[in-house]
């Protein structure tokens, strides 16, 4: 994590004050400058639309204050209020901001509070690290199911897609030619999947990583077309991070 890099926003109405707030973050290695913003509506379209890990917000402007903007906000990054007012550093902090700083800003004061970013940054990559390697060791990786009287064991990674028949389930797997069929509901076995398997259509789950290609909402898959409903398919481009042009 040494070359880590903060992606990051300044967000003031005053040019000057941008300026500055560029000049600074222009000084820093690890900071990343995205765009500097007029005003939070600005600022929004970016947060929307960029992955953004720090914010440098001025908190007096017309039209939408810093703080009413930030409380706003559902997934907030991390925020550096940057003010020439001094009484709303309580209130601030209530919000959980990493840094409270008063203009002028000097560039050790300004280091300061972004080392202070980038060290929570760092812990925050940690510990998400470390839950995921948790759970991939509690996460088991097959399932068992019932079919003509025995028990068989389905490995996640093998299942291509999932079909639901009424009271009845096909599930394909890349490891036979014909598809295991057991008394189950879509949604009894959805609940049993992990996060990489999808409902596309009322009637079918696919693991998103066997997709070959989706073309007139339809998957390809080996040899199979899956239909895609359109209520799921802005989810579907999403949980392949495809972003449209």
């Amino acid at each position: 994590m040494s070359n880590t890099k903060l992606r990051c926003i300044a967000v003031d109405d005053e040019v000057l004050a941008r300026k500055l707030l560029e000049e600074n973050i222009q000084q820093i290695p690890f900071l990343e400058l995205v765009k500097v913003c007029k005003n939070p509506f600005e600022a929004m379209e970016v947060l929307e639309s960029e992955k953004i890990d720090l914010m440098f917000l001025d908190i007096q402007m017309p039209g939408m204050t810093g703080l009413k903007f930030l409380t706003s906000l559902k997934d907030k990054p991390k925020v550096i209020f940057v003010t020439a007012y001094e009484n709303y550093a309580v209130e601030s902090y209530n919000l959980d901001v990493v840094d409270y700083l008063m203009k002028p800003v000097s560039i050790e004061r300004f280091s300061k509070a972004v080392h202070k970013a980038l060290d929570l940054h760092k812990k925050e990559q940690t510990e998400q690290v470390f839950i995921e390697n948790v759970e991939k060791i509690n996460t088991p990786d097959h399932f068992f199911v019932n079919v003509e009287y025995s028990l068989v064991k389905i490995i996640f990674n093998d299942i291509t897609h999932i079909e639901g028949l009424k009271d009845y389930i096909k599930i394909f797997v890349t490891t036979q030619t014909r598809p295991i069929l057991t008394k189950s509901t879509l949604k009894g076995i959805e609940e049993k999947l992990p996060s990489n398997f999808m409902r596309v259509q009322k009637s079918f789950i696919v693991n998103l990583d066997k997709i070959e290609s989706i073309r007139n909402h339809r998957i390809s898959i080996n040899k199979f077309e899956i239909p895609v409903s359109d209520t799921h398919m802005d989810d579907l481009l999403g949980a392949i991070n495809y972003q449209k042009p």
